[in-house]
């Protein structure tokens, strides 16, 4: 498991029923007690899939080291699936069920440091995905061929949607062994290594190895005609295998498709460091939807077309550089995959990273002015209504996760001024949370830590934190100008406005074609500064630009 420390918290209850959570929200988002007292070591899902009739049959072993004395172990299961039978010992089990989240009654109280193991038994026909990945469930489908194509996808409503498991994010498993069997036309692609393949005549079953922590969510299965072919990258771990999955009619478009790949693969391992999962693998696996950062397997379903679904996301051109899926599935095997959010809340950790990932990708191969334009362009589609982090306790996420988060970043990349130090600092985040589930506190604390906050000139970067995650407006620069035409200079007035208190933050503005830096540290008093060399305009147009690297809006009085 990641070795982490396990807080309990405490909700506002005027909070929860202000935004209707229901028990079953806090069931599946809090760390129970009938959670909190075990910690996952070794996973074995055995399943029989049958994508004709869309059921599923199987197993999952699941054991684990007592960290207390307890005797009620939680799994969560969700309708229509049903847990048939769970033993421990070879012995039946009593359970008694709350929605879909199952309370094991264990024989007797098991003792501190024990590794135990408990068999659940589980059966059905599993949720169907209406729009995956967003709506998660299972996507039963066919090739062009008539060939059965079924695939997983399940990051928000959960694991549990089909297969039983604890479902939550706090607590990842050490290892795991998935044991997927299909008809004998079929291949699934999991997670990790294949192990080997069992051929019973009519059926054949996969057997893949992960072997290193992995989250609930990242699990898949992946079925279908598919065709394999790989590649070696040279890596800063040695050579790691690069291993592609697709429809058989689809080889060749993938072929040159994939070569992103390669390339999403250097640059991040430049910015972020080595790819954590080199035991593993790097896999790419077609799919019937658009896409998830399944670890070690992430999936494909992008139409082998560049951009999102050919489409630039940035409106610059830049996003048609390269496939919008393969760089930003791939990104979350730094963040998503090697470190994790312990609560849904903290989900920005996943997706504003990896937003920001595309821009690094752009900035590797096509250089810094290049990325920059891309991921302003991605403004756009930010909404700024509520805050970046959700609600801890419940499995609620935050809004604007994504483009927004991703300018956040870029913010503090110009506000710490040392591209170097930057670079440094989220190759250092994917080596100090190695294999961790982490929250944002611990993600804030280490950048500033890295960075040398106290060395920040005119920023108050702990309110930065709290300003673009923790509040939902964005800070406006709010100035006044008043020209001397007869002596051709100009009184620039300026304050953040729009911001929580204690907010500072240096910003670079654009005078006749040069940059210079504001320490803009009050919200309640102009600071005034004189240009002589302004050329006065009759228009009274802004005398400066903002740098527009900085994700921050403007207002004149």
């Amino acid at each position: 498991m990641k070795k982490t420390l396990v807080t309990l918290l405490i909700l506002v209850p005027i909070i929860l029923l202000s935004q209707n959570f229901t028990r079953q929200d806090t069931l599946r988002g809090s760390i129970t007690p009938q959670r909190a007292w075990w910690d996952l070591t070794y996973y074995h899902l055995d399943i029989s899939v049958e994508p004709e009739n869309q059921f599923i049959k199987g197993s999952n072993t699941i054991n684990y080291k007592v960290l207390q004395p307890n005797d009620e172990i939680q799994i969560d299961l969700q309708d229509p699936l049903q847990i048939t039978k769970v033993t421990q010992d070879g012995k039946d089990l009593n359970f008694y069920s709350d929605g879909y989240s199952h309370f094991i009654k264990l024989k007797k109280k098991q003792k501190k440091g024990q590794i135990k193991s408990i068999k659940v038994f589980y059966e059905g026909k599993p949720k169907i995905a209406v729009r995956p990945p967003w709506d998660g469930g299972i996507t039963w489908t066919k090739d062009s061929n008539g060939n059965h194509f079924v695939a997983s996808s399940n990051q928000g409503i959960g694991a549990s949607i089909w297969w039983p498991n604890k479902d939550h994010m706090y607590d990842e498993v050490d290892s795991m062994l998935i044991s997927v069997n299909v008809p004998k036309n079929l291949t699934n692609v999991s997670n990790g290594r294949l192990r080997s393949v069992e051929d019973y005549g009519e059926t054949k079953t996969f057997h893949w190895f992960v072997s290193n922590p992995i989250n609930n969510y990242g699990v898949n299965i992946n079925i279908g005609d598919y065709v394999m072919f790989s590649e070696i990258y040279d890596g800063e771990k040695g050579d790691l295998d690069m291993i592609y999955y697709v429809l058989r009619d689809n080889l060749e478009r993938a072929k040159t498709q994939f070569k992103d790949a390669i390339k999403m693969m250097q640059a991040f391992e430049f910015w972020f460091g080595p790819y954590p999962f080199y035991e593993d693998s790097f896999k790419i696996v077609e799919v019937p939807y658009l896409g998830m950062e399944h670890q070690s397997s992430i999936t494909y379903g992008n139409k082998y077309m560049k951009g999102y679904l050919g489409r630039d996301l940035s409106r610059t051109g830049w996003g048609l550089k390269f496939d919008y899926i393969i760089i930003h599935e791939a990104g979350h095997e730094w963040f998503a995959n090697n470190i994790t959010y312990k609560d849904i809340a903290d989900m920005w950790v996943h997706e504003s990273f990896t937003t920001y990932s595309e821009n690094l990708y752009l900035d590797y191969h096509y250089g810094k002015e290049a990325a920059s334009e891309y991921v302003i362009g991605t403004r756009s589609g930010i909404a700024n209504i509520s805050p970046i982090i959700g609600t801890y306790g419940v499995n609620k996420r935050g809004s604007d996760l994504y483009s927004k988060g991703a300018n956040i970043l870029h913010t503090l990349r110009q506000i710490i001024g040392d591209d170097e130090k930057w670079r440094k600092t989220l190759r250092g985040l994917n080596k100090e949370f190695y294999h961790q589930t982490v929250t944002t506190k611990q993600i804030e604390n280490y950048i500033l830590k890295k960075i040398g906050f106290e060395n920040v000139k005119g920023s108050n970067l702990f309110r930065f934190f709290d300003q673009y995650l923790r509040n939902s407006g964005i800070p406006v620069f709010e100035y006044t100008i008043v020209c001397d035409e007869v002596n051709n200079n100009c009184k620039i007035g300026y304050k953040w406005g729009n911001v929580v208190p204690d907010f500072s933050m240096p910003i670079e503005i654009n005078i006749d074609g040069e940059y210079t830096t504001l320490y803009v540290t009050d919200k309640h008093n102009w600071t005034e500064i004189n240009y002589k060399n302004y050329v006065y305009e009759k228009s009274q147009k802004s005398p400066f630009k903002i740098n527009p690297n900085y994700y921050v809006f403007t207002r004149k009085y």
